[in-house]
């Protein structure tokens, strides 16, 4: 065997140093070649693969975050603090010592550390001066011309404006026992305004346009009356409109003032939106229509992943996301992006080589000419997804990355991160307040960083490479993520890291099939829709796994929504991973700890039972705490239980309902259809089986009524109408309905009531006064205790029910649910007869009415009545039988 022989090479000394080499090799492999960047894109698999990869060059990350910070806090300051302050940065860059330049560069694990003090010192302090005048020039957009005054004025102007982002509709939100009115939301510029009586001036301010949706006409609201023509509108399309303008409703946005449109049917278009819109839009409008006969959740999700289209996503799957920290894939960004540019150049890591994969090489492009792609490719990435900051993030990226395989330097996604920051912030300085530009960068940070050194670390212990590298990146993620959501939700997902891993393995395919369906949409629908079909599985996939972590009782975990609860957050995943670290070497303790999480998120009930002890043995009703509204729930079997009203968060009811391990529901009632009382029935029927619906006659408000018979047909689930006199029985639980009275038709003749004595003359029932006198009211029975609910009736309705036939049965009862959340409208009468041994109040904590009054809580102490309520008691729930009465607290 041949000698070698050379000098030693230390580590990183590599690619400066000829290889050793063998005597017997020909001379010209003798020589060190070095492979040139742009080598041909056609290299042969096989051959050397000369790394275009340096070590990592962090030159450039103090000046993009001192750019970053120096933005963000600049954007509100005095015009003379910001002439101050890049005042003192030139004069200081100029006072920099004139000495030569000395470069010191060390190697400490392969990364280069290289000080320039002077050149440092002064690339910090002009990108802090650059920033600084920039923001201060984009903060004094916001406070310069007519707009601000105006707006402080609440004049009445007629504008014209150009918008600048997509409609979005907001989500609707329940205020007390009705659902604000949901309105279209557009960002825009104001080039002209006049105000009454005054002339048109031209400017440029950006605005927030509010359109109710009452303003729009009927028939076209949306909402299940069709699609308001508002929501069809393209940025950059210019509208003359008729608003009244007022102040920023909080301070730190980018908008100047707040445009209410009223009074408006159809948007005055006097200017169409440009030419790459209008593709855009095609393209946009082609994916909806392609996904139109996919079932429910594809249908919502796959414009999303692709497009970042969220307009068909429900609260409930919105809320779903959220809860599992999948939030992200329904924003468009680095990932999409990567995806894209893995198909043109190959997986990132072969992208690092001379010898690529991909597209690009398969059809002969050189280097430059892929880089020319790559970049027309990210323009069109950015228009059709929209300029949204992780889109923006994203795009910059690329670019940077692009510009170095072009230029043939070498190139690190650090410095290209770090430059993409610096170039976004310089450009546009609001992006240094927004969460989603932070979130963007801090997760791909944490991707660049921590994640290879996890994943080296699970590989040495034996993990899988694909599962590491997967595992790797979504705990980098997380881990650096988490506190900031924190901030946002004031909650920590539990479940986050399974439910990324489980979810990423779809998310290629279907952003793939869904960009595939995007691009021939406008040319070959039938072969789009196949395209959306075979993208629906990956994406049904992602939505089950969604639905599947947030139906977990233990998923999720509530947590200070502070920037101090972040930095503890912060310290606890630091301990968490020391302490990880040395448990992966003990396989026994690893294994308890993921058993012992499991048991934490999963929560089995039994063991849930004997460790907090709800809920407790043998207990009859359950008031839930769903804040300032109704959710009860009867008992009637393992499992199983009758529901009286759902309060106004589907969450609070869902989370109630498992907690109780009611998986069986054979009946929901809703004693009437305030919001309060029945926008919580999606998260009822979340998951659980349900026999059918019972309802209040007077279907009013009919939007919410409306509501919830789209949700019943939806699930196939019958709606019928509760009348006095009904009773029913489900084992052990039965209950008689004692209002409202039946209503007559017209011209009918006067009603008997069921149980009326012989003799008594029939008459004619009450015409219920509103949606409260129409409540349905239930006398129940269950193991020997008698519940008196009833609903949200007002007195007049009481006072009728006292004098009803079915008035002795109301008396003496064990518990009361208290009428309209304790309100100061009770009739006393009905309290006496019903002379409750515990009064049970559902209302919110610190709610804006004053529920429940002071009057009615002590008339009814003074009637020997225990009254507890859920906004300082939490859920309660009444247990025993006969005599015997104990109420358990959650």
């Amino acid at each position: 065997m041949s000698n070698l022989s050379g000098p030693p090479v230390r580590q990183g000394e590599a690619a400066s140093r000829p290889r050793p080499t063998r005597s017997d090799e020909p001379a010209a492999v003798l020589r060190p070649t070095r492979s040139p960047v742009h080598a041909s894109s056609g290299t042969r698999l096989g051959t050397a693969r000369p790394r275009q990869e340096g070590p990592t060059d962090l030159r450039l990350v103090p000046p993009a975050l001192a750019a970053w910070g120096t933005a963000a806090l600049v954007l509100d300051a005095p015009p003379a603090w910001v002439f101050g302050l890049v005042t003192a940065c030139l004069v200081a860059v100029g006072l920099l010592p004139l000495s030569r330049r000395v470069r010191r560069i060390r190697r400490v694990q392969r990364v280069r550390v290289a000080s320039w003090p002077r050149a440092s010192a002064a690339a910090l302090l002009l990108c802090v001066a650059a920033a600084a005048a920039s923001a201060g020039l984009h903060g004094a957009d916001l406070r310069r011309g007519p707009v601000p005054g105006l707006a402080r004025e609440y004049a009445t102007v007629t504008a014209e404006v150009e918008l600048t982002s997509d409609p979005r509709l907001t989500r609707p939100k329940v205020r007390g026992d009705h659902v604000a009115p949901t309105a279209v939301l557009i960002d825009a510029d104001v080039r002209r305004v006049q105000a009454s009586g005054g002339a048109a001036v031209t400017t440029r301010a950006p605005v927030l346009v509010i359109v109710d949706m009452d303003a729009a006409p009927t028939g076209r609201v949306a909402g299940g009356r069709g699609r308001s023509p508002w929501l069809g509108l393209l940025p950059s399309t210019r509208l003359r409109v008729s608003a009244r303008l007022a102040p920023a409703m909080t301070g730190g946005d980018r908008i100047a003032a707040v445009l209410r449109v009223r009074d408006q049917g159809e948007p005055d278009v006097v200017g169409e939106p440009s030419g790459p819109q209008r593709l855009a839009g095609r393209l946009r409008a082609g994916l909806r229509e392609a996904t139109d006969g996919l079932p429910a959740d594809p249908r919502a999700l796959l414009p999303g992943l692709v497009v970042g289209d969220t307009s068909r996503i429900t609260p409930e799957l919105e809320e779903a996301f959220k809860e599992t920290d999948l939030t992200h894939t329904l924003a468009v960004s680095g990932a999409n992006f990567t995806i894209l540019l893995a198909l043109l150049l190959g997986p990132p890591g072969l992208a690092q080589h001379v010898e690529r994969r991909g597209l690009a090489p398969r059809l002969g492009i050189s280097l430059r000419g892929t880089a020319v792609l790559g970049g027309v490719l990210s323009l069109g990435f950015v228009i059709v997804c929209r300029p949204d900051p992780s889109v923006v993030r994203a795009a910059a990226c690329g670019a940077v990355a692009l510009l170095a395989l072009a230029t043939g330097r070498r190139r690190s996604m650090i410095p290209a991160l770090a430059t993409a920051v610096l170039l976004l912030v310089l450009y546009d300085p609001w992006l240094a307040r927004s969460y989603g530009f932070l979130l963007s960068v801090v997760a791909t940070g944490a991707l660049l960083t921590l994640a290879p050194r996890w994943s080296a670390g699970l590989r040495r212990r034996g993990v899988p490479p694909r599962l590491a590298e997967a595992l790797g990146a979504a705990a980098a993620a997380q881990a650096l993520c988490a506190p900031i959501v924190a901030v946002l939700s004031a909650r920590v997902s539990l479940v986050a890291v399974p439910c990324n891993l489980l979810a990423e393995f779809a998310i290629a395919p279907a952003t793939v099939l869904g960009f595939a369906a995007l691009a021939t949409a406008p040319v070959a629908m039938p072969v789009a829709e196949a395209l959306a079909w075979c993208a629906h599985w990956p994406a049904g996939w992602i939505a089950r796994i969604a639905r599947a972590g947030a139906a977990l009782p233990g998923g999720g975990m509530d947590w200070p929504g502070s920037w101090a609860g972040a930095a503890l957050l912060l310290a606890a995943t630091l301990v968490v991973v020391l302490v990880g670290r040395r448990l992966l070497g003990h396989p026994w303790w690893c294994a308890a700890c993921g058993l012992l999480l499991a048991v934490v998120v999963v929560q089995p009930p039994p063991l849930t039972r004997a460790v907090t002890g709800w809920p407790p043995p043998g207990w009859r009703l359950v008031m839930c705490d769903v804040g300032q509204g109704d959710a009860m729930v009867l008992a009637a079997g393992e499992g199983t239980g009758v529901v009286v009203d759902a309060g106004p968060d589907p969450q609070l009811v869902d989370h109630c309902l498992r907690s109780l391990g009611i998986s069986r529901i054979p009946l929901v009632v809703l004693t009437h259809f305030h919001a309060d009382h029945v926008a919580g029935l999606p998260g009822v029927l979340r998951g659980r089986a349900v026999g059918a619906i019972e309802a209040t006659g007077f279907e009013e408000p009919a939007d919410q009524a409306a509501f919830v018979r789209r949700l019943a047909a939806a699930r196939r689930i019958p709606v019928t109408r509760a009348a006095a006199g009904e009773q029913r029985r489900t084992g052990k639980l039965s209950w008689q309905v004692v209002w409202p009275p039946p209503s007559p038709p017209p011209d009918s003749p006067p009603w008997t009531p069921p149980g009326t004595p012989p003799g008594a003359l029939p008459v004619h029932p009450p015409a219920p006064e509103g949606p409260n006198d129409a409540s349905v009211a239930m006398l129940v029975r269950s193991a020997g205790l008698r519940l008196l609910l009833l609903g949200d009736l007002e007195p007049p309705a009481q006072r009728a029910l006292a004098r009803s036939p079915a008035a002795e049965a109301l008396e003496g009862v064990d518990v009361l649910k208290v009428a309209h959340h304790g309100s100061a409208y009770q009739d006393p009468g009905l309290i006496r007869r019903a002379a409750p041994r515990l009064a049970l109040i559902s209302c919110g904590e610190d709610n804006s009415y004053g529920h429940p009054a002071p009057g009615t809580v002590a008339a009814l102490r003074a009637g020997g009545a225990a009254v507890l309520r859920t906004d300082r008691d939490g859920a309660l729930a009444v247990a025993g039988g006969g005599g015997e009465l104990r109420v358990a607290r959650d």
